[in-house]
Formats: structure tokens, sequence, C-alpha cells
């Protein structure tokens, strides 16, 4: 596994993350998700990244990896969802943070993220003060936002945030001129997305699923990659420079490790990346970034 710091914030991170918004289904059963998240970590997967609104989520999460807290970088999201309590307030962090802690069994979160709220949300001061406040308190290691587009950018040179989140993969490049500036500043960058939901794996177009606008854009791209796709994404987006992790969601710890044994493979020929960029931009159609 290849280990990088995370931005400026002293600590490190896995360049393959783990995303649990798989494990937030209610269905599954508690045997097997406690077993597949201890088989990650084992692996040497050392970010794990949650949100409020992934269902149970956090709870497995406490219930399950809590024991051995010092094994990984935890990384949630809100900024909602908090009862009897407004969206995007100052109250809102303070009781969702403490919240978090409680739920996942926990004294710290090391990264928080205000959860794709919009620009106008994303520039309130109060807001931003709470931010600082469960930072200062030590309850939160790095502040950071997970989002797309102008209010990325805005948050990318506001100075306020240590890191942020977005979708980084072959299909998905509208954040990439921002992460140098993101790197350049200190800020570590968890890129979600990495397989953009597998589009290849469709024949037909998915029509209402999370693939759907990346599969439309594979096919006005019309480029096939020299090795399998899902080598090929993996490799382009971990190896993008300013990425500090990727997080991939699975419950198949088959898929997982295979994940690691591509990126031991290493980064993509310069050629092959740049060619990829390319034809991103000769077919762009005004390609925003899918929050």
């Amino acid at each position: 596994m290849i280990y990088r710091n995370f931005g400026t914030a002293g600590f490190q991170v896995s360049a393959l993350g783990f995303g649990a918004g798989h494990i937030g289904w209610d269905q599954l059963d508690e045997n097997f998700v406690g077993s597949l998240l201890n088989e990650v970590v084992n692996a040497g997967i050392t970010l794990i990244d949650t949100a409020r609104g992934y269902d149970l989520s956090e709870e497995r999460i406490g219930r399950h990896l809590s024991w051995r807290r010092g094994d990984f970088i935890l990384s949630t999201k809100g900024g909602y969802g908090v009862e009897n309590t407004p969206d995007w307030t100052r109250e809102n962090i303070h009781r969702g943070v403490d919240r978090a802690l409680r739920t996942m069994r926990t004294d710290h979160l090391d990264i928080f993220h205000l959860h794709s709220c919009p620009l106008g949300t994303l520039q309130d001061e109060k807001l931003l003060k709470a931010l600082q406040e469960v930072k200062t308190q030590g309850k939160v290691r790095a502040v950071a936002y997970s989002g797309e587009n102008e209010a990325l950018e805005w948050a990318v040179q506001s100075g306020v945030f240590d890191s942020i989140q977005c979708s980084v993969n072959p299909f998905d490049q509208r954040s990439i001129p921002l992460l140098s500036t993101a790197k350049d500043r200190g800020m570590g960058v968890i890129a979600k997305r990495p397989l953009g939901n597998v589009p290849w794996t469709y024949a037909e177009r998915p029509t209402g699923q999370y693939a759907e606008e990346y599969w439309l854009r594979m096919q006005a791209m019309g480029y096939t990659p020299p090795i399998p796709w899902d080598e090929f994404a993996l490799r382009f987006t971990v190896f993008t420079e300013g990425v500090s992790s990727a997080i991939v969601g699975s419950r198949n710890l088959q898929n997982i490790l295979r994940n690691i044994e591509i990126l031991e493979q290493g980064p993509l020929g310069s050629e092959v990346y740049l060619e990829m960029r390319e034809v991103f931009e000769a077919h762009d159609q005004e390609w925003i970034g899918q929050v």
C-alpha cells in the first residue's frame, strides 16, 4: 500500500481509501459488515470515509472498528440531519460533530466535511466559524468541504479548509486543475468515484442509475484504454497530481484486494495519462463535476 501525507494536517492516509456508504444498508448481516471492515483495515487501507446521510454506516463503524481506532483515519460529513436542529447552522455543526463522536465511539474525527452544500451556504461566516470551533476544541483534526464546481473552487481558494473531497475519474475531470492548487496550499484531497460508477459494464444506457451520466460521457469520448477499464480508471485517479487518497466503496472484499494489486502497478505512462486528459477536453460538453 502507498501512504501519503494528508496535506499539512499532520497524518498520512492510504492512497486507496474505503467508501463506507455501501455498508449502511439495514439488510446487511452485522457479522458480515464487521468482518469486511476489519479485513479492509487489515489489508492496509487506513482511510475510512462515511457520512451522516449513509444510513447505518457511522453506527457500524463505531460498533466494529472503535476497538482499533488508532489503526485508521476517520472521515465523515455533515451539516444536516441532526434532530430538532436546522441544517447548515452553527448549532448543527456542534451537535452533529458530537453525535458523530458518540455514534462512532471516538474522541475525535480526523476529517469532517461540509457535505455538498451550495456556494451561498458554504460562504456563511457563522458556519465556517463553527468548523473552526470544533477544530480548536480538538474534536476535529481537519475541516473539509465535499462538493464540486464553483463551490469547490471557492473552498480551495478561501483558505478556510484543510482538505476537499471531489469526483475525479476519466469521465469527470473538471476538478483536476484545482488539485495542484489545493496541494500547493497544503490541503489534503480525497477523490471520490475513481471508477466512475463503472459505466463500461453497461451494454446499454443505464437510465436513472448513478452511472448514466458517466456512461454518456464515455460514449461521447469513444476512447478505448490500452488496459482494462477498471485498472485504467483507478490508476488514472490515484496518481493524478494532488490526490491524497481515492475512496472506493464495495461490499466485495476480493474486489477491494484487486484494487490494491492494481495500485501496485504504479501510475499510467505519462503519454497515456495526457492522452486521456486531451480526449476529455476535446469532447467536453460543459461536463460539470458530479456531486
